[in-house]
């Protein structure tokens, strides 16, 4: 596993620090007696953690991160999002290549993380769990998207003081951060609340961009992301938003394969007609009838267009042919590749049981299209099977769902976090129309 020791460099985001003027009045200033703040009594949140056995192995995470004296400090409150000694085991077995096994004693999972894991690494994973104020779990929402929350976590403090990377803790279909369920809720301490998660939940390294340009199971997308890009400068470009910190995006990700297939049948569709009239006008030179030459055209035009068609599709460069410009043009292109993106970040666990129709960014181009239509089914506690469906499309694609979801996955096909954004790999390509 690859620790966190930067994650963002300079230039990604610039922000501006506004002064605030006050203007002076001609009196003198009004005089108020401070009133003396009271800490509250009662355990702080490290000691609390401190004091749970189940909460050890994640106590000593807190320490290796040098953040005990933070979270103690009674005159601030917090948010804890705490994964359990099993969850912590869970996250050590995996990222240890499993060589600390699931039933080690606590004692080589503390040595571990005291040890084997970068202070700075263990200050990402905690901080990214922390959020200012406390948020009770009735306060949390249960609307779609979920909302966002910023954390203690500043990624890049060269680039500002004020940059947050943000979680999304929801009570739909359940209490979950980001997609981790919540295992219980609301262990109050004197300066904040602990809510526990099933699994450890770990801070995004990389922006959306970076899985598409590298995934060799996406270069299709990555492809057709290239032709929507031509003929326009950055920052106007898709790839550029999909590598801007500020977004907050959902990709739904065509495999190749699905690429493959829904191209092949759109270009044969094109050519057959034009394979017919080629026959037949062939058929005729040879004597032919008009009538029997459009028969025996009709019979072996198939075949031909669709190895022509098989041929074409058969690698990403489909999208840069110039024998196909006139048809997967860039406007065109745009147009689907942007109905595969929402502007919200959805997980799957916040998809709707019955099927909802969501805008996606076509809907600033076309403002009254339907969107897609999201449904999911719950398993105990994860979602087993999920669905989009396309307005163009004669049946839903399926949402390719994370094989062992719980294990940490790099290459997990389902609900993959980013700076910028969530991934969701689909079996069909979405048709804003049909084809």
């Amino acid at each position: 596993m690859k620790y966190i020791t930067q994650i963002l460099k300079n230039n990604l985001l610039h922000l501006v620090a506004v002064m605030l003027i006050l203007a002076s009045c001609n009196k003198d200033v009004e005089q108020f007696t401070e009133t003396p703040v009271t800490p509250p009594t009662g355990k702080a949140l490290g000691e609390t953690i401190a004091g749970t056995a189940s909460d050890s192995l994640y106590y000593r995470l807190i320490s290796r991160a040098g953040l005990v004296s933070t979270i103690n400090n009674k005159a601030t409150s917090y948010t804890m999002f705490v994964p359990d000694n099993n969850a912590m085991k869970v996250f050590i077995n995996a990222i240890s290549g499993g060589l600390v096994p699931l039933q080690a004693p606590d004692a080589v999972f503390s040595g571990f993380i005291s040890t084997k894991i970068p202070a700075a690494a263990a200050a990402g994973i905690v901080s990214y769990n922390i959020t200012s104020q406390t948020l009770l779990s009735g306060g949390i929402p249960a609307t779609f998207p979920n909302l966002q929350y910023p954390t203690i976590l500043n990624p890049a403090p060269s680039v500002s003081a004020l940059l947050r990377l943000t979680t999304f803790p929801t009570t739909r279909n359940g209490a979950w951060l980001n997609n981790i369920p919540l295992t219980s809720v609301d262990m109050a301490a004197a300066n904040g609340v602990i809510h526990h998660t099933a699994l450890v939940v770990t801070p995004p390294q990389k922006f959306l961009w970076d899985r598409i340009s590298t995934d060799t199971a996406l270069t299709y997308l990555k492809a057709a992301i290239n032709r929507a890009d031509s003929g326009t400068a950055a920052p106007g470009t898709l790839q550029s938003a999909l590598l801007n910190i500020g977004a907050n995006l959902t990709v739904f990700a065509p495999t190749d394969a699905a690429f493959k297939a829904t191209l092949t049948g759109a270009i044969y569709k094109g050519l057959l007609p034009q394979v017919i009239q080629q026959l037949t006008a062939a058929y005729m030179g040879g004597g032919m009838s008009q009538a029997d030459a459009a028969a025996l055209a009709a019979t072996n035009a198939p075949p031909i267009a669709i190895g022509q068609a098989t041929a074409l599709a058969s690698t990403p460069d489909v999208f840069s042919n110039p024998l196909l410009f006139s048809v997967l043009t860039a406007q065109t292109v745009k147009g689907i590749v942007v109905y595969h993106i929402l502007g919200t970040r959805a997980y799957t666990n916040n998809f709707p049981t019955t099927t909802t129709n969501y805008p996606t960014l076509l809907n600033g181009a076309v403002a009254a299209h339907p969107g897609v239509g999201l449904t999911a089914v719950f398993g105990v506690p994860f979602v087993t099977s999920a669905t989009i469906k396309g307005l163009g499309n004669a049946t839903a694609a399926n949402l390719i769902i994370n094989a062992s979801p719980l294990l940490p996955d790099p290459v997990g096909t389902s609900d993959q976090n980013y700076l910028n954004g969530v991934l969701h790999k689909i079996d069909q390509v979405l048709l804003p129309l049909p084809l």
